[in-house]
Parts: structure tokens; C-alpha cells; sequence
């Protein structure tokens, strides 16, 4: 055998070099597509977590763990409690708010459309809602 010889065993064949390539790029992308599912579903434990927390007792414990970690004394404990209370009420009075920006023009769509296309319309918020949720 040569050096430049292309025999079907050799590895210079063009077809064996093609076959290993493929492998190669098919391995990438699996990982690729594996450590996204990965770090996409940590994230989302990670908010689900971090959201259930404020709903379920969090701020007793957001409260409690700046208190120890900062040092705070009573009166500063109680600020902080007042303050997050405030944030609270806030994010939830914009929330709400949010929700009738999005229902308000929902129904502006809805009225400008045709019969038919308000089923194929009410399929896509459908859709939209169920990805979200997966998200």
C-alpha cells in the first residue's frame, strides 16, 4: 500500500473519512440538544422554585434569611417585612394589570376577525398557552 492509497479499508477512503464525520457531527449535536434539555429544565426548576417560595411562606423565609445572613436588628427586620410586603402588592397589582392589557386586546383581535378565523385564532392562544406552560 502507498500513501495516498484509497483501498475501502484505508482510512483516507473518502466514504470511511465521510462516515466518521457524520458520527462526529451527529455526537455534537445530541449533546448540543442534551445540555440545552438540561440547563433549560434546571432554569426552570430554579423559577418554579424561587415563585413558590413567595407564594407558599417565602417571604417569612426571605425575611428570616436576611435577618441571619445580614445581621439585622428588630427594627430593620420589620422594614424589610414592610418592604416586601410593598414590592408584593405591587407585583401583583401589575400582574393583574398586565392581565387586562392582554384580555382587552384579545378581544380587540376577536373583533376584527371573521368566524373562521377566530376558531383558527382561539387554536393559536391555545397553543401559545400550552407552550408557556411547559416553559
Amino acid at each position: 500500500m502507498s500513501f495516498g492509497d484509497s483501498s475501502p479499508a484505508s482510512p483516507r477512503n473518502p466514504k470511511i473519512a465521510l462516515v466518521i464525520l457524520l458520527v462526529f457531527a451527529c455526537g455534537a449535536m445530541t449533546g448540543g440538544v442534551a445540555a440545552r434539555y438540561h440547563y433549560r429544565s434546571q432554569a426552570v426548576k430554579a423559577a418554579s422554585a424561587a415563585q413558590k417560595s413567595w407564594k407558599e411562606g417565602g417571604k417569612e423565609m426571605s425575611v428570616e434569611h436576611f435577618r441571619k445572613e445580614l445581621g439585622l436588628s428588630e427594627s430593620q427586620t420589620a422594614e424589610v417585612a414592610e418592604v416586601l410586603d410593598d414590592f408584593m402588592k405591587y407585583y401583583q397589582t401589575l400582574q393583574a394589570q398586565m392581565d387586562d392589557v392582554r384580555a382587552n386586546g384579545k378581544d380587540r383581535i376577536v373583533s376584527i376577525l371573521s368566524p373562521e378565523q377566530r376558531e383558527k385564532f382561539s387554536r393559536m392562544m391555545t397553543e401559545l398557552q400550552s407552550r408557556q406552560q411547559i416553559k
